[in-house]
């Protein structure tokens, strides 16, 4: 029996000199602990040295994918086919093996026998295998290691999906905490200016006014117009002067400023995070950003993990993800499941009635999840061209179920179709005009007559006559049923 080793100088192939002993899996392990015995149970036949770092890596990476690499075939058909050996070959990796049984007619043997055979060639690699020292060895694995390791994390840095999922996280604590900030700034100079919070609803616009403007009694000379418009600047101005406010102090009124400043600076810093998660959403997943928006297309990423993990989903679970709770929570008391999750907030779906959203969430959701497919597997797609289909083909569904008229769009690109000139208007034709003529109007009278004579009539007339009929014979039948009950009592008496 032959054994195939890998190591990160090189191949090595060994020759097991007596299959007796290593007939135990158990037991295998006892004749490699020092060097001596392992000299008698092994034998190297032949060594495929790694011409440089490189040569190393490629080797490596295709033993860890079970592919059959040029060296590795070379150094086999040199070694085995073509001296005619016929000894089964012993290798780690069962799969590798059925390849190299397909592609060179080499039988190979890969059980726990081979592994245990394997952990005692490795622990003697340096003393079986001529002009290999411990300490090369260790570096070269080391070397070789670092090297497979940013090989495997080789990829390219316009499609980063790490970045949106940390990305949409932040923008969501950036808003809570703007939010947060914002109340807090609005309760805190409240105390000072009550009904300013009535006159400015905007909290970035109401943090803007309370730097510009500090106490209240300023707001007749401060100059607002940057930010108010005159209507509502003046009617802050009069809320000053009849403001039921408390006095504040200076000391009050700078840590009052300083809370508005980082609201201010929080908002600015909000806006930039949204402009960097926009342009990598459009760099990493076009055609998810075309059919659902950045942020939609975001959270569906961040929600499964990846955008890898996104298109192996299937369309059902992409519909109601971020539903969880309510999925589960509608199976346990046996109701209706939840027809949408997060992609409740897609446009297209705000834009349906809320009978329609259900069908537009599936519909949307299966387009959505083949354009994630695309963004993620692609290689060399960039612009959302297979979106741009699927976002008509669900805008049409849309119309369609209420019963719309779809705008003047190609169905493809969506660009809306040339408009007619207007240099040439179409004039109207007077000769085109046909009036009714008198014979026309006692035609009409004639047939109306003859239809009257013959008897038809319109359905709101037969069914008053059918009407009139039942009251008729009810009244009769009540009449027939008093004079019955006044000759019974006749009789009686």
């Amino acid at each position: 029996m032959l054994v195939l080793l890998e190591s990160p100088a090189g191949y090595a192939l060994f020759k097991v000199l007596d299959e007796g002993k290593l007939k135990d899996a158990e037991s295998t392990y006892e004749h490699f602990q020092d060097a001596s015995k392992a000299s008698k149970i092994v034998k190297m036949k032949a060594f495929s040295k790694f011409k440089d770092n490189a040569d190393a890596l490629e080797a490596t990476a295709a033993l860890v994918e079970s592919k059959l690499s040029k060296g590795l075939k070379k150094f086999l058909q040199k070694n085995i086919v073509d001296k005619g050996v016929k000894d089964s070959l012993a290798i780690a990796d069962a799969k590798l093996g059925g390849v190299i049984k397909d592609k060179l007619g080499i039988a190979c043997q890969a059980d726990s026998l081979v592994t245990e055979l394997m952990r005692g060639l490795r622990l003697q690699m340096a003393n079986l295998i001529e002009g290999l020292t411990e300490t090369d060895l260790k570096s070269m694995q080391l070397g070789l290691s670092h090297s497979l390791s940013r090989h495997k994390l080789k990829f390219s840095p316009e499609k980063v999906d790490t970045m949106i999922v940390q990305a949409i996280s932040l923008l969501d604590d950036v808003d809570k905490e703007l939010n947060t900030y914002a109340m807090r700034v609005k309760e805190w100079y409240g105390w000072h200016f009550p009904e300013m919070a009535k006159v400015v609803t905007d909290n970035i616009v109401f943090a803007k006014v309370v730097m510009a403007m500090g106490v209240r009694s300023l707001a007749a000379s401060t100059d607002l117009s940057e930010l108010l418009d005159k209507d509502t600047e003046q009617e802050l101005r009069d809320a000053a002067q009849v403001s039921m406010g408390t006095e504040i102090s200076d000391e009050d009124l700078d840590n009052i400023k300083e809370l508005a400043q980082q609201v201010i600076d929080m908002a600015v810093y909000r806006n930039q995070l949204f402009e960097y998660l926009q342009n990598r959403m459009r760099a990493v997943a076009p055609n998810l950003t075309t059919m659902v928006g950045e942020l939609v297309g975001a959270r569906l990423i961040a929600h499964a993990g990846s955008l890898v993990s996104l298109a192996k989903q299937p369309a059902s679970t992409v519909q109601i993800l971020g539903a969880e709770k309510a999925l589960f929570r509608a199976l346990k008391t046996k109701h209706e499941t939840p027809k949408y999750g997060l992609i409740y907030h897609a446009s297209l779906i705000g834009q349906a009635t809320p009978k329609n959203k259900g069908k537009i969430a599936r519909v949307l959701a299966s387009k959505a999840t083949l354009s994630a497919r695309v963004d993620a597997l692609a290689q060399s797609e960039t612009a959302p061209a297979v979106a741009v289909g699927h976002r008509a083909a669900v805008e049409s569904r849309l119309y369609q179920l209420e019963g719309r008229q779809p705008p003047a769009t190609t169905p493809v690109t969506g660009k809306k179709l040339e408009k007619a000139s207007a240099s040439t208007p179409s004039q109207y034709n007077d000769s085109a005009d046909v009036t009714v003529g008198e014979s026309a109007k006692k035609k009409s009278k004639k047939d109306k007559k003859d239809k009257s004579d013959k008897g038809e009539k319109t359905p709101k007339s037969e069914k008053k006559s059918k009407k009139r009929s039942r009251d008729e014979d009810e009244e009769s039948s009540g009449k027939k049923s008093a004079k019955k009950s006044k000759k019974d009592k006749k009789s009686k008496d």
